[in-house]
């Protein structure tokens, strides 16, 4: 009986001393996720990633570094025009009733490696969801220059053209879009109102 007694008194003594001694733990704090925390004083503050910018202006250049596959080039929307003058109507087929092009031009960036450019990544975004992709036409009495399909360019190089859509002459796109395989998201040009 002895024996327990002490067993119990050294344990509830042992209990006492730690929660005594012992400081709370610190809790846990929430921040919204833009918001920058506070360093400790113990822990070099962290560099933060760059954002990546999405959304550009027309004639701003968009500088697109695929490291893992060895390419590094640029992206500029330099004009959009709606209707696009001289070219017979779309055929309703292809949808819209006119004309537009955008003119891009995409430099490869020195050290990179050959990329391969095409119309097929650039589309046209309306405010009411609706998308219009590049038809990969070309040739005849498209406007020109025109902007190529399935193209290499060397480093140091820079292509640049005019990619046509058939479009609805009653409205006009809110974005161009520019969506390669290698981009996690699309980059968007604003399409001024005229």
């Amino acid at each position: 009986m002895r024996t327990r007694t002490t067993i119990t008194a050294t344990l509830a003594a042992a209990l006492l001393a730690l929660t005594g001694c012992s400081s709370e733990p610190e809790k846990a704090t929430v921040t919204k996720s833009d918001a920058t925390p506070e360093p400790s004083p113990t822990t070099p503050s962290p560099t933060p990633e760059p954002e990546q910018q999405t959304t550009f202006d027309m004639g701003d250049t968009a500088d697109i570094n695929d490291a893992p596959n060895n390419k590094i080039f640029n992206v500029t929307v330099i004009a959009y025009t709606q209707p696009v003058k001289g070219p017979q109507p779309p055929t309703e087929d292809l949808g819209g009733d006119v004309w537009a092009t955008v003119e891009a031009k995409v430099c490869n960036a020195k050290g990179g490696g050959t990329i391969n450019v095409s119309q097929f990544p650039w589309s046209l975004d309306y405010e009411d969801g609706t998308r219009i992709q590049a038809t990969g036409l070309s040739g005849g009495d498209l406007p020109k220059p025109e902007y190529p399909n399935d193209a290499p360019v060397k480093a140091d190089r820079c292509v640049r053209g005019k990619i046509p859509f058939p479009v609805p002459s009653d409205q006009r796109p809110a974005r161009i879009v520019y969506a390669p395989d290698t981009l996690d998201e699309p980059l968007e040009w604003t399409v001024p109102a005229k």
